[in-house]
Parts: C-alpha cells; sequence; structure tokens
C-alpha cells in the first residue's frame, strides 16, 4: 500500500520507525474523525470565509462578483477533481511518477467506502485534499477582481487547476520529483501559495489595472465582511496546518499552535510596522498582518517549533508589508487584494525559512529529509524557484490565449458600472 508522503512526515517527527508502515487492518477512527473536521473547516474558510474577505475589500458594484467567482470556482474545481484532478495529482504515476499521477481513479472509479490510504479511507483523504485544491484557484482570483470578464475565470479556474495545481500538488505531496530530492512542504507553501500567488501576478499584471488605478482611490467598502472572512480563515486555517498532519497526534497539536503563534505576531508586527510609516494602526493592517503570518507558517507548521513560529511571524509582517508597496508603488501592478505579496511572497519566504527553524537547537522537529540544513535550504529555495517559473509560465501562456479569443477584460462601460449589474443582474445592497 502507498502511504501519503505528509504522513511519513509526520511517523518521522513522532518518532516512530517505517517498520510501523504495515498495512493496517482498517482505518483508525481518531485519525479519521479529525480529518472529516479538518475538511469541514478548510471548505469552511473558503466558503464562507474568503468569500467575505474578499467581497469587503472590492467595491459596493462588485461585492456579488467576487462571491459568485469563489463559489462557482469550489463548484468547478470539485468536478474536475473527481473527473481527472485526483488520480493524476495523487496516485501512482507509473514512468511517469516524477511528474504526474497515473490514471486508475479517473473519474473516482473502484474508490469505495472500504479503500484505504495508509490509517485513513481512502475516499477522506481524497476529500481532504480537495479542499486544497479548491482553495488554491479561489485564492488567485483576488487579484484580479472588478475587470475580468466571468467566462473568462472560469476558463482560467479549471485549466490553471489541471494544469498548474495539480501537477506541482504531485511533485510534492504525491511523491514526484520534488519530494524525491528532499523538498518539504507541510501545508501548502509551495503547493498553494507560491501557485496562487506567481498566478495572480501574472493575471494582474497582463490584465492591467483597474480604471482610476493608481491615481483614483479605491478603497474597500465593508471592512466589517472582511473582518468576518478574516476570522472564519483563521479559524478555518487549522483544518489546512493541523490536519495536514493527517493524524490525531501531538504533531497535528503542535501544528496549530504554530500557526496561531505565526498569525497573531504577523498581525501584531504588520500593525506596529503601519503604526510606524502611516502614524495609525488600522484594522486592515492587522488582518493582513494576520493573514501574512498564516501564510508564512503554513510549509512550516508541523517542522518548527514555537520560537519558530515568532521568527517566521515577524518576517511575515515585516517582509510581506514591503512587497505590497513595493508592488503597486515600484512596479504599479494592480494586484487588486494583494494576493501575490501576501500569500505568493508569504509562502516563497516561509518555505525556504522552514529549513533553518526546523532544527532541533531552534525547538524545531529536526530535518526528517537526511540533508543538512544547508542542503535543506538550498532545496526549498529550488522547489520555490521551479513552481513559480511553472506557475508563471503556464499562466501566461493560459491567458495569452484567452485574450486572442474570449478577451480578457469586461468593456469600460461594463467596469464602470459595476460587475454586479453588468454581468450578473444584481446589486449587493438596495438602498
Amino acid at each position: 500500500m502507498k502511504f501519503p508522503v505528509a504522513m511519513m512526515r509526520v511517523l518521522a517527527l513522532s518518532g516512530l520507525t517505517w517498520p510501523v508502515l504495515a498495512a493496517p487492518e482498517g482505518p483508525n477512527a481518531a485519525d479519521t474523525a479529525w480529518i472529516l473536521t479538518s475538511t469541514g473547516l478548510v471548505l469552511f474558510m473558503t466558503m464562507p470565509g474568503l468569500a467575505l474577505l474578499y467581497a469587503g475589500l472590492v467595491r459596493t458594484k462588485n461585492v456579488l462578483s467576487v462571491m459568485v467567482q469563489i463559489f462557482t470556482a469550489t463548484s468547478l474545481v470539485s468536478v474536475l477533481w473527481v473527473i481527472a484532478g485526483y488520480t493524476l495529482a495523487l496516485t501512482d504515476g507509473g514512468e511517469l511518477q516524477a511528474w504526474i499521477g497515473g490514471g486508475k481513479r479517473l473519474f473516482l472509479l473502484g474508490l469505495k467506502a472500504d479503500s484505504l490510504n495508509g490509517n485513513l479511507p481512502e475516499v477522506v483523504y481524497c476529500m481532504y485534499h480537495l479542499t486544497f485544491a479548491i482553495f488554491a484557484p479561489a485564492l488567485m482570483l483576488g487579484a484580479i477582481v472588478e475587470r475580468m470578464k466571468f467566462s473568462v475565470t472560469l476558463w482560467f479556474t479549471g485549466i490553471w487547476t489541471l494544469l498548474v495545481y495539480v501537477p506541482v500538488c504531485h511533485w510534492v505531496w504525491g511523491e514526484g520529483w520534488l519530494a524525491r530530492i528532499g523538498a518539504i512542504d507541510f501545508a501548502g507553501g509551495v503547493v498553494v501559495h507560491t501557485t496562487a500567488g506567481v498566478s495572480a501576478l501574472v493575471g494582474a499584471w497582463m490584465l492591467g489595472p483597474r480604471r482610476g488605478y493608481p491615481r483614483t482611490l479605491l478603497p474597500p467598502h465593508n471592512l466589517t465582511l472582511t473582518a468576518i472572512g478574516a476570522g472564519i480563515l483563521a479559524v478555518g486555517w487549522h483544518g489546512f496546518s493541523a490536519g495536514s498532519a493527517l493524524m490525531a497526534t501531538g504533531a497535528a497539536g503542535m501544528a496549530m499552535l504554530t500557526t496561531h503563534i505565526g498569525a497573531s505576531v504577523g498581525a501584531l508586527v504588520w500593525m506596529a510596522v503601519e503604526w510606524r510609516s502611516f502614524g495609525k494602526p488600522t484594522l486592515l493592517g492587522a488582518l493582513t498582518g494576520m493573514i501574512a503570518g498564516l501564510g508564512v507558517i503554513s510549509p512550516a507548521a508541523g517542522f518548527v517549533g514555537p520560537l519558530g513560529a515568532i521568527a517566521m511571524g515577524t518576517a511575515a509582517g515585516v517582509i510581506c508589508f514591503g512587497a505590497i508597496h513595493w508592488i503597486k508603488r515600484s512596479l504599479q501592478i494592480d494586484d487588486t487584494l494583494d494576493v501575490f505579496p501576501v500569500h505568493g511572497v508569504g509562502g516563497m519566504i516561509g518555505t525556504v525559512l522552514t529549513a533553518p527553524f526546523a532544527a532541533e537547537a531552534l525547538g524545531g522537529a529536526g530535518i526528517t529529509t537526511g540533508l543538512t540544513i544547508g542542503q535543506q535550504t538550498l532545496t526549498q529555495i529550488l522547489a520555490v524557484g521551479s513552481v513559480a517559473a511553472w506557475s508563471g509560465l503556464i499562466s501566461w501562456l493560459l491567458l495569452k490565449i484567452l485574450d486572442r479569443t474570449i478577451g480578457l477584460r469586461v468593456t469600460p462601460d461594463q467596469e464602470t458600472e459595476g460587475l454586479d449589474v453588468a454581468l450578473h443582474n444584481s446589486k449587493a445592497y438596495h438602498f
């Protein structure tokens, strides 16, 4: 029986030896219950968490357009995962195993309630990973809202999932080439945040800025909605991080603790930097810092200790804050909801920092791949660089094709009117 890489990591972290990996007679009830709970948490942080977060950050005339993108992306990716995504991402690819999975689970044929994947029912394992596949493209859409055609978002989300997310997921979590060279990613720093962040930057650059940007102020219309969504995201994120242990053990508990600490430090540091830079702390700043902290700690949550979480949360508050201003002011790229500087940059620096802060001397669980800290750091950099290059190239080619066939942007009149009415014949508010 083939065991998931993340499960192997946790067994190593907990001090168990590989002979333990004999095929179990049945699923572990406690582990199964925890992963079912984690699956619900991650879905909850996408719908309604991410939907509310994003909806509050856009203008009144585009609230519903953002929500419909999140909800339809969830539905579309779910169907694609059943048809081909799961089997290509997380099953044995035979001679092509280094690059892509096999076809034995197309349409989930052969998947039964009593099928096992290690200590879990395979259907639970499949469903849990589906929530990651949903979150990545939904996250990416935040960079291109308020001006992209709805039809394009559907085509882009679907094809991107199959050409970017699925292969990268296999490379890292399906025992592909990155896993073979020792790259580690506990809860999505590479698989989710690097892929979505880099693709978001490419999308925002190719689509061009919103009308009036950067001359006209385009403030969030409802920070109350944003705060509610961010709170749901912070709670649901524990399904991301602690759930990635794939077992109800102390490793899951440590991942939960480090995730919370990283997010808390990120919020405080971001607020302090903002306070010093602009004279006043803001709710939006604290929320953004918290989310940056979550992104940075994701790849490291199960490997580092509380000290590492504090250091990585600090890095999130400082580096991601600077990245936003670099993208918007220096490059003048209108990444609408700051997907790349917060999630992309956060995921990438977190992936690299995982190596040194996993050291036992700094309270971490130790490097379990057999590499030295220096070698592990170089491996992490290689993983980030290769995934960023793949994500950016495929996104650029895909958007080029869509631009020449459908056209990426709505008309100027539709953008002025707002996408809620122009594309969906609805209004979020009736005064």
